[in-house]
């Protein structure tokens, strides 16, 4: 073969056959369309409808102004996080707030919400049997739960603090009042949570504020008593009397020595003046004093008079005399008041230097007692500490008491959640939603029965086509014709294999599977002896060397081409049977239109086959069988119908290729067939085509060998056979 066999995987769908098995069964796509839709619109008519209202709350902190506290940020923390308002939806959802709606709007009394209230008479039977639970034992508000949950929706609408509440019913009144109902009482049961919570603080502080001041007196009492017994007299907020003194006298020592240094300089002063005999009378002791200032008045009254006598008197005069002696007393004078204020500054020094002395040892001693203050202290801090923290708890729980006593005199306990939307009345029913049901089921019968026809179309494989490639196509069209007729002579020569063949006539009206028309009927045909003698056929168109040649060659597929009708196919069921005598494993396709190789080969012709794969009546091993009188196979005709059967001939390409894989030969028994007719099959260049015939002109050979060959089939074998008379036993299998 020049050309290799394709594989399953040259298959492809063919969508055109399923577009066009679903427009050849439009009436059942259809049909089923309309009877889909007419019950989704009669379901949905008789549907009871139901209303549906949505109610929202809004989930924040609430507190008054006035009782704010400084806890109250972390607190709306954790209310308002995911967490929190997931709790929050849980609430709304709780059993008790249920009940609660239940019992206000009396839905026991309702057989949509206490279906159990009229119970059948299988359940008042089994209860009467005590296989089951009496429903009415329970309390009404017990047994609307379940429906009720079912009816009722809570979410937390996506990133949002904001809880959706949603319920359903059959009444519009009731699926507008239950969401509000819920709402509210949902408010009020936080109020009073927050109440009741307030109200516990303030009872749990009263008797802890009582011991906390106990406590505090008791506190403050140590206090007093450890600084009276330690001499730590508090003088200020942050200093005892030791540390006061120490402090003032630190003060005064300083002062002191300051006035000391002051006098001693001021005294160095005076001192180095006198001693150095300048005058006084610039220096500020000395003319601050009153007596010198009253000294110096005098002598300048006498230097003045003396300065006026001097014009009109003589130095000698006794009153000018008199004059300078009393000037000179008062000069001596002024020395003498000089050295007593230079004695006072003198004494004003020593004793500044004695105060000093005094107060440093009046120093000494306080910094001892303060040494031991400062040690008893440490005892007294501890008290103090401890003193405080009391008060400043007690104080806390004052505080936190008069805002709880404030909160419930004036009620004033907002809920963390306020209402943001209220459930509106509502006008349409939600469900059911008669148009769209209608038109969904509607489109689902369209969309189940188009899925049948597909379904069926692929398992019966009438939708899987060969694959033929632009390449092949190609190379189809620039071959040329072969002028002339040239066949394939074996390789080897056999030497002749005594093997019976029943031989039978040639039928008037043999056909090929392949060549059936639809308008046409093919019927059996009883087998007819043929009584003709031949002439002996040469050696190298025999069985056996065709046999020799297909298994030394391994070719896998060859299709076989009667030129004498059933003789012809008489013919290859030797030579599949000479090939399996030679330990080849060989299948033959019965493809012809009497099944004469099915009737040679097995044991009854109604046994499914060809005709039955290809309309999906028959699996792929259900269609080979064993031959009768060797350990060949055969794939009969089938007892399928013909016409129908060949509207599928693509798939026998992948038929033949998965048998070419588990077998070293497929013989395709192709009846009287023409090149068209086989191509069917398989693309020429892909299967060798045997000449199968018995006592066959010349003439015809070559002509019936050039049409493959013109049609691009490459390889063609001739295998001639003589005529032999059928035996008794051929001829009862036969018919």
């Amino acid at each position: 073969m020049s050309g290799a066999w394709k594989n399953g995987e040259d298959a492809d769908i063919d969508l055109a056959g399923l577009f066009g098995a679903i427009w050849r069964r439009r009436m059942l796509v259809l049909a089923s369309t309309v009877c889909l839709g007419a019950l989704g619109f009669a379901g949905a008519s008789v549907v009871s409808p139901k209303y549906q209202s949505e109610a929202r709350v809004l989930i924040e902190e609430r507190s008054p102004e006035l009782a704010r506290r400084p806890t109250d940020a972390a607190a709306a923390g954790s209310l308002l996080d995911e967490a929190g308002v997931a709790s929050q939806v849980a609430l709304l959802q709780s059993t008790d707030l249920i009940k609660k709606i239940a019992r206000d709007f009396k839905l026991h009394e309702r057989p949509e919400f206490d279906p159990s209230a009229d119970p059948s008479i299988a359940t008042r039977f089994f209860v009467m049997l005590g296989l089951m639970k009496n429903p009415l034992d329970a309390p009404p508000d017990e047994r609307v739960l379940g429906e009720f949950a079912k009816k009722l929706q809570v979410y937390q609408v996506d990133k949002s603090r904001v809880i959706a509440i949603q319920f359903s019913s059959k009444d519009p009144a009731l699926a507008n009042a239950i969401p509000n109902a819920i709402a509210d009482v949902y408010l009020s049961l936080q109020a009073g949570a927050k109440l009741d919570t307030t109200n516990e603080t303030a009872k749990w502080l009263e008797p802890e504020i009582a011991n906390l001041r106990e406590k505090v007196r008791e506190a403050e009492a140590k206090v007093a008593e450890y600084r009276s017994q330690s001499d730590l007299f508090q003088t200020g907020q942050q200093s005892t009397f030791s540390e006061q003194q120490l402090n003032d006298i630190s003060q005064e020592l300083a002062r002191v020595r300051g006035d000391r240094a002051t006098a001693e300089a001021r005294a160095e002063t005076v001192r180095n003046a006198l001693t150095s005999g300048r005058g006084a009378d610039s220096l500020g002791e000395v003319v601050g004093s009153q007596m010198i200032q009253r000294l110096k008045e005098t002598q300048s009254g006498i230097e003045g008079q003396i300065a006026d006598l001097s014009t009109q008197l003589l130095d000698g005069h006794p009153r000018i005399k008199g004059l300078r002696s009393q000037l000179v007393g008062i000069r001596e004078q002024i020395k003498s008041e000089t050295r007593k204020i230079l004695a006072s500054l003198e004494s004003e020094a020593r004793v500044a230097k004695l105060r000093e002395q005094q107060l440093l040892k009046q120093l000494g001693e306080v910094k001892a007692d303060t040494a031991t203050s400062q040690e008893k202290r440490v005892g007294l801090n501890a008290l103090e500490r401890e003193a405080a923290a009391q008060r400043q708890l007690l104080e806390t729980y004052l505080s936190r008491y008069r805002e709880a006593m404030s909160e419930k005199d004036m009620n004033a306990t907002p809920a963390d959640a306020r209402i943001i939307s209220r459930a509106p009345m509502p006008t349409e029913p939600y469900f059911p939603k008669t148009l769209p049901i209608t038109i969904v089921t509607a489109l689902a019968g369209f969309v189940l029965s188009s899925v049948f026809i597909l379904l069926t179309e692929l398992f019966s494989g009438r939708a899987i086509r060969p694959v033929r490639y632009e390449a092949d196509i190609e190379e189809d069209e620039e071959r040329t014709p072969a002028p002339q007729a040239e066949f394939v002579k074996p390789a080897l020569r056999a030497e002749p294999v005594a093997t019976p063949v029943a031989a039978v006539a040639k039928p008037a009206a043999s056909k090929s599977l392949l060549t059936i028309e639809d308008d046409e009927d093919q019927e059996d045909e009883e087998l007819a002896p043929s009584a003709d003698a031949a002439s002996p056929v040469d050696d190298e168109f025999s069985r056996e060397a065709v046999a020799d040649h297909l298994i030394k060659a391994r070719i896998p597929l060859v299709a076989s081409v009667s030129l004498s009708g059933d003789e012809g196919s008489a013919a290859v069921v030797g030579l599949a049977r000479l090939m399996a005598v030679s330990g080849a494993r060989v299948v033959v396709v019965d493809m012809t239109g009497s099944a004469i190789s099915t009737q040679l080969m097995a044991e009854q012709r109604s046994l499914p086959g060809v005709t039955n794969l290809l309309v999906g009546e028959a699996a792929y091993s259900e269609i080979i069988h064993a031959d009768v009188d060797s350990d060949a196979h055969i794939v009969p005709q089938g007892d399928a119908d013909p016409r129908q059967a060949m509207r599928g001939v693509e798939r026998i390409a992948l038929v033949l290729g998965g048998l070419a894989r588990a077998y070293d030969c497929v013989i395709v028994d192709c009846g009287a067939a023409d090149p068209r007719a086989v191509s069917r099959i398989a693309r020429a260049g892909d299967i060798d085509i045997i000449l199968s015939g018995v006592d066959v002109e010349p003439a015809e050979i070559e002509e019936t060998a050039t049409a493959f060959l013109d049609a691009g089939f490459e390889d063609v074998m001739l295998m001639l056979s003589s005529s032999h008379p059928v035996g008794a036993e051929k001829r009862r299998r036969a018919a």
